[in-house]
């Protein structure tokens, strides 16, 4: 080849580059951005591609667990070879890991630092099914700013939250991760955690956020961690897409793939969900990374024979990054050179890459303060909010007699027992890496400090898995005393990541020391602690009153004493269906309709619904359990009463695009100031699906005084009811309608309508 040849190659190959520039510039004008990416973001994105190898372009295409010594990684991070790290958070490392790449490579491209901050960082807040037992988006976003804050200052810039997945199976470890079974309730609490996440504007203190599991994974066959999931198109479109949707829509700016196959394609080389969806439907231009070596199980899978193929087929599928199989390390130039991917689609992956890191400003700002990281941590106004949040996220199920909340003035002896009274790290629950329990307050910490020389701590049981034969000495110190508070539930390795269960009853002699602590005589206050839904209807006899917290983090003991002794009223409501047996699973209030439907009558072995509750709609039953969970979606009560009354719709009529406006009378029969969780229910009577017997649309935190009444008026938009029908469209089909609004999802009176 001749200069002249060289130098015409050169440049046409500049003029393509030009090109492709004003291109994505051009299409970013057409399609917005959804993750605010602009024409001088995306010109200095090509500008750094422009001058990158092959070979650097696959090193940002590889991420890898580095945490230790940075020079055991120093060779790679000259040579280009790591775009990302994770489980580092030493402010010191990471800055030595980033002076690395920025300093000694060739293009000195920073690292993106991930870390699975999942409910807080160092000040850890409930577990997200508590979160979601808030029903507060607005708390749950200032949540995650607190968890930005903290992470960032340390170097972390990344982390692997929210996780959307819609779980139905309280079987399912992982339940414990996310929303619970409501795709509506899933949507609102992940945009939430991705704005505080990564802030309203691009600063050194916005972590990016990341989606997750894309898709299905919470319908793991027989909630059985890392199983195989059989959804319809249809099921994916109306259940578990919406909330990632929403997500993107929000500005999350990277989504993960997930471990499980569906319908027989892993969801790493699933193109319908990851290009025609994702990408080509919602116009997604954020970083799509794999879960930890997921493009590897699917050599497991059988999906394909070796490294080199799954990096081909996850590749293929618009896979931009590689967490820990080194597939796309490994084989991605050979694939290139071989002609088997072509270049365009590492470069459209290195884009998406860049692109973050270029809206974190980590070009600009590749170093964090070390000296100054620590004192962000546990902040006294980040302790105010973890211990605000779990005080919302706890849900009273059990309040016979109003036995809470407690009169201090009335109880000199306190007796506290149970194995979840002082569990300080089991409190924090899952995925609480960064999470220390010397700076978590138990019940019992919190107890002796408000009541000192009056709690008497008998544990009972080491942890919750110990069985014991007799309670002797708890029994003869709850007969001393004027209340018992019993601390029951789970460890928090029970929950979570590959701990998924078949027997969801409290474990070990949990129930047999409640039984003991009835027969003693005295008052009973049952709190369960634990990582997801449990069957608790054997133990409920056994206690005047139970509070039901989701692992509620660092502040969970000052946050129930406050809500025994009333300093707090309870408001939180289950994020999902307590089933009275493991047997009903799944069971979950937004069901479609059957061609038989259950007449409501109690059967053999059904139990009465609450007073209020109608029947959760036409389904099938069994035999000795009849048709009802034990606690519906939505439920939880408080100290007061609350009345619903005069629920009204401004027409009778409504077109596709309107909006529909429903008021309604609220009134605090009671003598505490509280708040209510108010919730808007619909149900599309016919369609060209069966649809479910009803769909939360909206929900409403009212906070009223004593006695106080407000009429509440909220706003729908009609488009909230749509949904994918038989001709494949996602649209609002004309019909019938009914509208509820109550404080559960199996309450209330319906309200007709028609949409036109």
């Amino acid at each position: 080849m001749t200069d002249n040849d060289r130098m015409m190659n050169k440049t046409i190959r500049t003029l393509a580059l030009l090109a492709g520039a004003a291109l994505c510039a051009a299409c970013a004008q057409h399609r917005p951005s959804t993750v605010g990416t602009t024409p001088e973001v995306e010109q200095r994105v090509e500008r750094i591609l422009a001058q990158m190898t092959l070979a650097e372009k696959v090193g940002q295409m590889n991420q890898v667990s580095a945490g230790g010594d940075p020079s055991q990684y120093a060779e790679a991070l000259r040579a280009g070879q790591i775009g990302s790290i994770l489980n580092e958070v030493d402010p010191v490392r990471i800055n030595e890991f980033q002076r690395i790449a920025v300093e000694e490579s060739r293009l000195g491209i920073p690292l993106l630092v991930g870390r699975d901050v999942i409910h807080g960082f160092h000040t850890v807040f409930p577990i997200p099914l508590g979160l979601a037992a808030t029903f507060d988006p607005a708390l749950v976003e200032e949540g995650a700013r607190v968890a930005a804050l903290e992470a960032t200052a340390q170097g972390v810039r990344w982390t692997f939250s929210p996780m959307l997945d819609i779980a139905r199976d309280p079987r399912w470890g992982r339940i414990a991760e996310g929303s619970g079974e409501d795709t509506w309730l899933d949507a609102r609490m992940g945009e939430a955690m991705v704005r505080g996440y990564q802030g309203t504007q691009w600063d050194a203190t916005s972590m990016a956020a990341c989606i997750k599991h894309f898709v299905g994974y919470g319908a793991a066959e027989g909630g059985r961690d890392y199983n195989s999931t059989f959804l319809t198109e249809r099921e994916l479109r109306n259940v578990y897409l919406p909330p990632f949707e929403a997500a993107v829509r929000a500005g999350a700016m990277t989504l993960m793939t997930s471990f499980n196959d569906n319908d027989g394609i892993p969801s790493t080389a699933n193109t319908f969900t990851l290009k025609q969806v994702l990408r080509d439907e919602w116009g997604f231009d954020g970083l799509v990374v794999t879960d930890w070596n997921s493009m590897g199980e699917m050599i497991s899978h059988g999906y394909g024979a070796d490294r080199k193929e799954v990096a081909r087929q996850a590749i293929g599928a618009g896979v931009d990054m590689d967490m820990m199989t080194f597939g796309f390390l490994s084989h991605l130039e050979e694939l290139v050179q071989s002609g088997a991917v072509k270049e365009s689609a590492i470069d459209a992956a290195v884009r998406n890459i860049l692109r973050v890191k270029v809206l974190l400003g980590l070009f600009e700002h590749p170093y964090v303060d070390a000296a100054a990281a620590q004192a962000v941590q546990y902040a006294p106004e980040h302790l105010a909010a973890a211990q605000r949040t779990a005080e919302e996220s706890v849900v009273l199920l059990r309040n016979e007699g109003d036995l809470l909340p407690l009169d201090p003035a009335r109880v000199r002896t306190i007796l506290v027992t149970g194995p979840m009274a002082d569990a300080p790290h089991d409190q924090l629950g899952t995925w609480a890496f960064d999470g220390q329990k010397q700076h978590t307050v138990t019940p019992l910490a919190a107890l002796r400090e408000r009541f000192p020389g009056r709690v008497v701590y008998v544990p009972g049981l080491g942890h919750s898995r110990e069985h014991r034969a007799r309670f002797d000495d708890v029994v003869a110190a709850a007969r001393r005393a004027d209340v018992v508070l019993a601390f029951l539930g789970e460890e928090a390795i029970l929950s979570g990541e590959a701990h998924s269960l078949a027997d969801l009853n409290l474990q070990g002699s949990q129930s047999e020391l409640l039984a003991a602590l009835k027969a003693a005589g005295k008052p009973v206050v049952a709190t369960v602690m634990a990582g997801r839904p449990l069957t608790i209807e054997r133990d409920l006899p056994n206690c005047g009153a139970l509070l039901y917290a989701f692992h509620p983090g660092t502040m969970g003991g000052p946050a129930l004493t406050n809500l025994i002794f009333g300093d707090a009223v309870p408001s939180g409501k289950t994020p999902v269906t307590f089933l009275r047996t493991v047997g009903q699973v799944p069971m979950y209030y937004n069901h479609h309709m059957t061609g038989r439907p259950y007449n409501g009558e109690l059967l053999l072995g059904d139990i009465a619904p609450e007073a209020g509750q109608t029947s959760l709609g036409n389904t099938s039953y069994y035999l000795d359990y009849g048709a009802y969970p034990l606690f519906p979606f939505g439920y939880g009560l408080s100290y007061t009463r609350f009345a619903y009354s005069d629920v009204a719709l401004d027409k009778a009529v409504y077109a596709t695009d309107g909006t529909l406006r429903v008021s309604f009378t609220l009134a605090n029969t009671g003598s505490r100031d509280a708040t209510e969780v108010a919730q808007v229910y619909v149900r599309d009577l016919v369609g060209s699906l069966t649809r479910p017997v009803k769909e939360l649309k909206h929900f409403e935190r009212v906070a009223l005084k004593a006695g106080e009444s407000r009429r509440v008026e909220v706003e729908i938009p009609v488009s909230e009811l749509a949904f994918f029908g038989a001709d494949g469209t996602r649209k609002v089909e004309p019909g019938d309608f009914q509208l509820w609004v109550a404080g559960d999802s199996a309450s209330g009176e319906p309200v007709s309508f028609q949409v036109q």
